[in-house]
């Protein structure tokens, strides 16, 4: 080889070694979930993490809990890089945390609340709950707890004394299952994942009813810590928004039944904004 082509080739191979070198020393991103509705729950969250640390070409940790709180909690104290979390919470922190892209189910960056019951009670109304035994979400749960509340309060009733009883579940599967088992008369859920159990376990919601559907909501979006690089902020919405397009991307997509992930504007969430705004004042009718 000619002195000139072997110096070509050492530098060029030194050159990728040290970029191998940087992204295997870059810190890792630390990425906050809600438990997902899989059987093999830990199993996917691990492939998730792999391709994104492919993607990323750094360290991915996925780290989980139970609660909404206890993600923006992390996110808010820059302990978490990036999180998928409620809208709720969002709108609450719209200046300490960047939208990064927004899942899209059924072709849409959307979802409903759910109001249901057990399949086989009487029970058909919001009106028909009053006395009843009632299982909320999550209090940082848009579907699980705002927008329930709301629409109690907007009909002039007290959410804090409609009830018989309430309880938290801490997971919109868990209040599923509730209903379904006769432990709760009825609760708040979010649609999502109670059509995507529906699909994928559909022996956990055959022994519930939906009897109301809220007004469509943004979806709970992918959300950055401000103190996220603003390169890798942009390099993660590109990553996201091609996830589709890679054919492991797209099989992760489709155990999540998502179609895949857009770039969505802040005012997707005014609503829930307005909700969270009117209760907070106390306002009725």
């Amino acid at each position: 080889m000619p002195s000139c082509t072997r110096r070509a080739f050492l530098t060029a191979t030194l050159a990728a070694a040290a970029v191998r070198s940087a992204r295997s020393e870059a810190p890792p991103l630390r990425f906050g979930v809600t438990p997902v509705m899989l059987d093999d729950e830990l199993g996917f969250l691990n492939r998730w993490a792999r391709w994104l640390e492919r993607q990323l070409g750094r360290p991915v940790v996925l780290v989980q809990r139970s609660r909404y709180r206890e993600l923006l909690d992390l996110l808010l104290r820059g302990r978490l890089d990036l999180g998928w979390i409620c809208g709720y919470p969002y709108v609450q922190h719209r200046k300490e945390l960047s939208l990064i892209a927004v899942p899209r189910f059924q072709g849409r960056p959307l979802y409903h609340a759910y109001l249901i019951v057990a399949a086989d009670s009487d029970l058909k109304t919001l009106a028909d709950l009053q006395g009843r035994l009632f299982a909320w979400a999550d209090p940082d749960s848009n579907s699980g707890y705002l927008y329930p509340r709301f629409l109690l309060t907007t009909s002039g009733k007290d959410p804090d004394h409609y009830f018989r009883r309430t309880f938290f579940t801490w997971g919109h599967p868990r209040s599923i299952d509730a209903v379904a088992e006769g432990l709760a008369d009825a609760a708040a859920v979010d649609g999502y994942v109670w059509e995507t159990l529906a699909r994928r376990a559909p022996q956990r919601t055959a022994g519930t009813r939906v009897i109301l559907r809220s007004p469509a909501f943004g979806f709970p979006p992918l959300v950055a810590s401000a103190a996220l690089p603003d390169a890798l902020r942009r390099e993660l919405r590109r990553l996201f928004l091609a996830q589709v397009q890679d054919a492991e991307g797209r099989a992760l997509l489709a155990d999540l039944n998502l179609d895949t992930f857009s770039i969505e504007e802040e005012t997707l969430y005014d609503d829930i904004a307005r909700m969270a705004a009117r209760l907070a004042q106390g306002a009725v009718g």
